[in-house]
């Protein structure tokens, strides 16, 4: 999906969820739509608690080593997709979800979102890199652990002895 449509969709959804609450509400009635909502978001649950956030640590990890996610994640990946999706109240995202789930369909977007990966891969350096806390390495922080650090009373200092609300 182009960036330039995304939120035209975006602003469109719930207009289209709303149009699909009202005619499944008409032919159902509106205990069967509650019903068939409510069993949506449950099984989007149940399947994004079988799959868990594993797959997403798991493609995140292959990234940060500079390796393209492969086709075994892609399966568990759009299925956490599909599954929030489901959790999502509608039917328009549920026609989504059932779709993404069909595996024809998983293979044609693996097909057209393949070759949009790009790996990038840093540097090499002969050792670790400093880390500050913030992400700076101009950084004026100094990270100590506390046996590193001592205060000592200074006796001359205005604050000696004070407490706060004193």
């Amino acid at each position: 999906m182009r960036f330039s449509i995304l939120p035209a969709f975006i602003l469109l959804l719930p207009l289209g969820e709303i149009a699909g609450f009202v005619v499944v509400g008409r032919a159902l009635g509106l205990v069967l739509t509650l019903a068939l909502v409510m069993a949506s978001f449950v099984l989007g649950v149940v399947l994004l608690r079988r799959q868990g956030i594993d797959i997403l640590r798991r493609m995140s990890s292959q990234g940060r080593n500079g390796v393209m996610p492969g086709r075994d994640l892609l399966k568990p990946a759009m299925t956490v997709i599909a599954a929030l999706l489901l959790i999502i109240p509608g039917f328009l995202t549920d026609i989504i979800a059932i779709l993404i789930l069909i595996p024809p369909v998983g293979d044609l977007v693996w097909r057209s979102i393949a070759k949009r990966f790009v790996v990038v891969r840093g540097g090499f350096s002969a050792g670790p890199k400093p880390q500050s806390r913030d992400g700076n390495r101009n950084s004026k922080v100094v990270d100590l652990d506390e046996e590193d650090y001592h205060r000592q009373q200074d006796r001359n200092s205005p604050w000696s002895g004070k407490h706060l609300g004193d």
